[in-house]
């Protein structure tokens, strides 16, 4: 059992060492997490682009922390019933499936809120 002792600046230095460390790994090693990187990325340039103002950013950078956030999570939930069983069983894929479609509702969640923020402002770019 950990120690559960009083506050410590170590332990929360380690901790956020450990946080960016699973970022770092998921930046280098899972696809879908790069995918959600580079359009976050294609997202923010635009946004600075057509100058959004602090509401739209808001909306923004929820939807971006959102789907990065939940692509996390499911990549843990991924190792964690790979960690657990090596066979193919149902209740595995059930899990697998419903991270994934987590992420996947998310993602359109975010989708959707860049095309009413993002798509007018476009729009207007060309009248």
């Amino acid at each position: 059992m950990k120690d559960r002792g009083p506050f410590s600046v170590i332990r929360l230095f380690s901790a956020f060492k450990y946080a960016v460390q699973g970022i770092q790994y998921a930046a280098k090693s899972e696809k879908n997490f790069q995918i959600h990187l580079f359009a976050a990325s294609i997202v923010i340039i635009l946004s600075f682009f057509l100058k959004l103002d602090k509401v739209e950013w808001i909306f923004i950078i929820i939807s971006i922390f959102g789907v990065m956030a939940l692509e996390l999570v499911n990549s843990a939930m991924e190792r964690a019933v790979d960690l657990a069983t090596d066979k193919i069983h149902p209740l595995a894929k059930q899990a697998k499936d419903l991270a994934a479609a987590g992420v996947l509702v998310y993602t359109l969640m975010a989708v959707l809120i860049g095309i009413l923020i993002l798509g007018p402002k476009i729009i207007q770019l060309f009248y």
